[in-house]
């Protein structure tokens, strides 16, 4: 957990930084999105928010955010028999993108990679056993209907996980705002 928070407090700082750089103290419209996903690097849902490293709604950036998933528990109760009990816990996706397109056009592209953090161990698409860490490989290929200048957005997409030697193709879905 506290890679995680690191993680998360480099990225808000390099965040800072780069709205320094500019040099002036207005908002650059379109550069940062608040956005609600199913699937993706979240696993189930997550909110998150993203954010260009440069001023303008293309290029280099980030996202951050907090999720959840429910999935089976395998516990043992002493008797050799294992059973399975449903669970609930937090994921943290974190990614790095690039976000091509045209400067006046709302369409775009995002490529990605990144990690998911899951707050326990659970048996997720069939990737966890006793050797295996709380930690996901993510990347994400996504289509983005994003104003130049702020406003509603949307984004769908493929984003695989990877874990164990194993690609686990998932696709995802967001809606949220662009300000």
């Amino acid at each position: 957990m506290k890679k995680t928070l690191l993680l998360a407090l480099l990225f808000v700082a390099i965040s800072a930084s780069a709205q320094n750089e500019t040099g002036s103290s207005s908002v650059i419209p379109g550069r940062t999105s608040f956005f609600a996903e199913v699937g993706g690097p979240g696993i189930l849902f997550s909110a998150n928010i993203d954010t260009r490293f440069k001023p303008g709604h293309l290029g280099w950036g980030g996202r951050i955010g907090l999720g959840f998933v429910t999935a089976d528990e395998n516990k043992d109760d002493g008797s050799g028999y294992p059973y399975y009990e449903p669970a609930s816990v937090v994921t943290v996706p974190v990614q790095v993108n690039y976000i091509f397109g045209k400067s006046s056009s709302p369409h775009t592209f995002e490529a990605g990679a990144g990690f998911t953090y899951m707050g326990r161990k659970l048996e997720i698409l069939n990737f966890y056993d006793d050797r295996t860490s709380n930690f996901f490989g993510t990347a994400s290929f996504m289509y983005r209907r994003q104003p130049v200048n702020g406003g509603f957005t949307w984004r769908i997409g493929f984003t695989p996980l990877i874990a164990k030697g194993y690609i686990q193709p998932l696709g995802a879905a967001s809606v949220g705002y662009n300000f």
